[in-house]
């Protein structure tokens, strides 16, 4: 996959070392303590910006929200590259390299917990002050994008035997990338009614990829 970020699509931060400087700061503060409880002078305080410049670049708040959460997730697709172009990735058969790609969302709750809790947070932010698709653009760009890797893996599967042909390969996927997503945000935000218990939450996600690669696996 590829892991850098053209020049034409860059953040505009990025041609900045001060707004730079201030959207990696508002990344680390946002993971570590929610967004709700930083304000846009904690920011300019932490940074050492003026927080009339902050506004000036970002906007809002929400604006300077989405810059970081670009980063971050940047900051991840450099973490995954080169995962699933390596030979170990690649020489197994088609239905284990999708269940390895499921697995994904496994590490990303584990391993990323304080993200994917902010990246609720992001979720529900973009809906609530109904955020400009326009806005989003180079967020959506940072995203790491499974689906490429899926389609290579259902592909292969299908030519080696090992996935049905009769799957929808899009259908598939973003049915248990959603659901994967889902679950892992639930989790995160903590048990709600006495009869939760999340203990085996890891487990739970476990049994729903076994569920989809018994789905997409050839008879």
């Amino acid at each position: 996959m590829e892991n850098e970020i053209s020049s034409e699509f860059s953040p505009k931060y990025l041609k900045d070392k001060r707004m730079e400087r201030a959207v990696t700061v508002s990344a680390a503060m946002f993971l570590e303590q929610g967004t709700e409880n930083i304000k846009m002078t904690d920011i300019a305080d932490e940074s050492g910006i003026g927080v009339a410049t902050l506004y000036r670049y970002f906007g809002t708040k929400s604006g300077i929200f989405v810059a970081a959460m670009t980063f971050l997730w940047n900051d991840l697709r450099k973490l995954f590259g080169g995962v699933f172009d390596s030979e170990a990735f690649t020489d197994q058969t088609g239905i284990k390299q999708v269940r390895d790609l499921l697995r994904m969302f496994i590490v990303m709750y584990s391993a990323h917990k304080d993200f994917m809790r902010l990246l609720g947070e992001f979720d529900r932010m973009v809906i609530a002050e109904e955020v400009p698709k326009e806005d989003l653009e180079q967020y959506e760009r940072s995203v790491i994008n499974f689906y490429p890797v899926f389609a290579r893996a259902f592909n292969k599967g299908i030519k080696d035997g090992t996935v049905r042909k009769e799957a929808d390969a899009r259908i598939f996927y973003m049915t248990y990338a959603h659901a994967l997503t889902e679950m892992c945000k639930k989790f995160i935000n903590g048990e709600v009614l006495p009869s939760d218990d999340f203990s085996d939450a890891e487990k739970e996600l476990e049994m729903l990829i076994d569920c989809a690669v018994n789905y997409l696996k050839a008879a």
